[in-house]
């Protein structure tokens, strides 16, 4: 079983920015793709970004391109979200998630794990 835990959510200004990290209890060079979902308020969980096993290819929700940018280190077995130019519409809880599968997923229901999630607030 691997486990997640999300860390560097917060509040932040519009305008502003934020780093998640995610981190694997095992060695993420064991694990397959993994993404970032969020979950705004009154709403659907839905995907935002997504890396392969290697790191070496990305793809991202229309609502976050050019301002968030997902990576991995699997010599430390975490995953990153960078997000720059934060809007009040990005507030949401964001989730890590892994998949067994090497491809890319865009749906919840491609993963396998799931961490807890980390606020992120965007104020006006």
């Amino acid at each position: 079983q691997v486990q997640l835990v999300e860390s560097g959510g917060g509040l932040v200004q519009a305008g502003g920015s934020l780093r998640l990290s995610c981190a694997a209890s095992t060695p993420t060079a064991s694990i397959g793709a993994m993404g970032w979902f969020r979950r705004a308020p009154g709403k659907e969980r839905e995907f935002g970004a997504a890396v392969t096993w290697s790191g070496g290819s990305t793809h991202y929700a229309d609502s976050v391109k050019g301002r968030f940018t997902i990576s991995r280190d699997n010599a430390k077995n975490t995953v990153y979200l960078q997000m720059n130019s934060l809007k009040p519409e990005d507030t949401a809880v964001y989730y890590c998630a892994a998949r067994r599968g090497y491809g890319i997923g865009v749906s919840t229901a491609d993963y396998d794990y799931w961490g807890q999630g980390t606020q992120v607030t965007v104020s006006s």
